[in-house]
């Protein structure tokens, strides 16, 4: 079934095949994506829809003489097949071996860099091409851009400075008429405009920056694109070839809805949570409030699915939701604009892509202290690669000035919080959404005083500060340590991690010795080292819970918990350790 990919240990043995065998490789690899991506999840559309590029990229390229560096890097599963990663997407048992985007750990030969987030392909490949001419070597550099890439502002900054490099330089531009979402932004009319007229448009973006320019119709035909590339290959200048593909291509139903095949659950997910999660609850919310007062608008920055925002919810919104394309920075800065305009704008981000716009957080939102509501999804430890984790989001927010920080523990606040942002127009807020629905609280957040905490359970010697969703883990720390040392430690809500509630603070010096904080981040820089600052001159002993800094991929989410001792077993046992609550 798959007898010329079994057989695949490099490059080499791609060069070896006739165009008739390449394209009987490529239905082998279409065969081993569905199978595997079907089983434990991942890319799929864009996948597909690369297979052949990637073939040809290989047969007419020296790699890893010739540098191939991958854009969006979701998309580079051929390219692992053909560069000895094959056993990952053939043999089940090896499934889970390789990560989902380029790796270096992996293939330090093959895999130039970690790349999880988009826009940086050009950027990377130009300071590579300015690298080899400075040590006077010879050979090709090529930077793959795709699924939507190209609306991203350092894709604009990399194509502007490539034009300058004198050089070979070569991008290949994925164009699937796709990103996660539709596509969003006046470059992809010019793109449109050049697939409809086979690239010989007159009205061309890529030549008006100085660029070279090629085009392929059928970016599927493995003979045409074999031709191009072997036109191009050891250029002098630097060129763009423009290809077009189809995303999902071969698997009926990702063609006919690419939005829903660019990413895919594994068959065996966990069962769906019972009730309402935050992203439809989120999505009830704003749908009301938008129906109620017309100056409320959605923002996303192109990456709709994973805040929540489905097709029907956009449509509902009408002109009152709108996508920037993969454009983090532009985004926030765009809300900030809208606030000063007099409209609400709510801004839906993932937490790994938030990092994207720190300047904008900074200047546009915090320094011009602008009412904008920024919800951040995705954030804490996960079963994911490091190029999306999402545990720099309190460090990053909360030392920003100007950011009033919010982490509801329960449904309750989290409603709250919300009503009260988005109608408030004195202040930029970022809420840090809940991954579990827990109920409770109602009335606990006061929006008149937003950096006020809230006491769940009175107790004395111990006191836990849980920072929004880590309630469950402080209540289940607390039972655990009465239980087993007759204390009844207090229990404290800390809903705001920019600010501290001073006095709630100041009144635990009277009947506790220890204070445990507990956050779903990163320590350093975190909640929890703020805590123990503030304490710094008394006899408080501060005990913090969180990550360590750095990057783990792919670990399973209960090793998280295991390696950082952020279970409730470890914890008292960690307390206990101290002496506290000793019979």
């Amino acid at each position: 079934m798959h007898a010329h990919l079994e057989r695949i240990e490099s490059p080499l043995d791609v060069r070896r095949l006739d165009v008739c065998e390449l394209e009987e490789l490529a239905a082998e690899i279409r065969s081993a994506l569905v199978q595997s991506i079907g089983t434990i999840g991942g890319h799929i559309g864009s996948n597909l829809g690369f297979v052949e590029a990637t073939i040809a990229l290989h047969y007419v390229f020296d790699t890893p003489k010739d540098q191939l560096v991958f854009d969006v890097s979701h998309q580079c599963y051929t390219h692992k097949m053909l560069t000895g990663r094959a056993e990952g997407y053939l043999d089940p048992q090896c499934y889970s071996k390789y990560s989902g985007f380029t790796n270096p750990d992996e293939s330090p030969t093959y895999d130039l860099f970690r790349a999880g987030h988009t826009s940086q392909g050009v950027s990377l490949a130009c300071g590579l091409a300015k690298a080899r001419d400075l040590v006077g070597e010879r050979h090709n550099v090529i930077a793959v851009l795709g699924d939507g890439s190209l609306s991203g502002g350092e894709a604009f900054e990399g194509l502007d400075n490539a034009a300058t490099v004198g050089t070979n330089l070569i991008v290949v531009l994925n164009d699937n008429e796709m990103s996660i979402a539709p596509n969003s932004g006046g470059i992809y009319e010019n793109l449109g405009a050049l697939r409809r007229t086979n690239g010989s448009h007159p009205n061309n973006f890529f030549r008006a920056l100085g660029l070279d320019y090629r085009y392929v119709e059928d970016g599927n035909d493995l003979r045409a694109l074999i031709a191009t590339f072997r036109e191009v290959k050891d250029i002098d200048h630097p060129v763009v070839v423009h290809i077009h593909t189809r995303k999902g291509k071969g698997l009926a139903w990702a063609e006919g809805d690419p939005e829903a095949s660019h990413f895919v659950q594994p068959a065996a997910s966990v069962p769906p949570r019972k009730g309402k999660t935050y992203q439809e609850l989120t999505r009830t919310v704003l749908l009301d409030k938008i129906q109620r007062d017309p100056s409320v608008i959605v923002v996303n920055a192109g990456a709709p699915t994973g805040v929540g925002l489905v097709p029907e919810f956009r449509r509902a919104c009408g002109s009152q939701f709108f996508d920037t394309g993969i454009t983090e920075q532009h985004a926030a800065a765009f809300c900030a604009g809208l606030a000063k305009g007099g409209a609400k704008p709510v801004f839906m981000v993932m937490a790994t892509f938030a990092q994207r716009a720190f300047d904008q957080f900074v200047q546009e939102l915090g320094l011009n202290h602008s009412p904008v509501t920024v919800l951040v999804f995705g954030s804490g430890f996960y079963d994911i690669d490091a190029t999306h984790a999402g545990t720099l989001d309190i460090v990053m927010t909360g030392n920003i000035p100007g950011l009033t920080c919010l982490a509801p523990a329960t449904r309750e606040e989290y409603l709250d919080m919300l009503d009260w942002s988005i109608d408030q127009q004195e202040r930029p807020v970022v809420i840090r959404v809940p991954e579990r629905m827990v109920c409770g609280g109602e009335g606990v957040f006061n929006g008149a005083a937003p950096g006020r905490w809230h006491v769940a359970q009175p107790g004395s010697g111990i006191a836990f500060l849980a920072l929004g969703g880590t309630i469950e883990l402080a209540r289940r720390a607390a039972t655990m340590l009465g239980e087993q040392t007759g204390v009844l430690p207090t229990i404290v809500e800390a809903l705001n991690y920019s600010s501290f509630d001073e006095p709630l603070l100041d009144s635990l010096l009277d009947a506790h010795d220890v204070v445990v904080t507990l956050e779903a981040g990163i320590l350093c820089g975190g909640f929890g080292e703020k805590v123990a600052r503030y304490f710094g001159k008394t006899g408080m002993r501060v005990m913090c819970y969180g990550g360590k800094k750095e990057f783990l991929d792919r670990v399973p989410t209960e090793e998280f918990f295991k390696i950082y001792h952020f279970t409730a077993e470890d914890i008292v046992a960690d307390i206990k350790a101290l002496g506290i609550g000793a019979q």
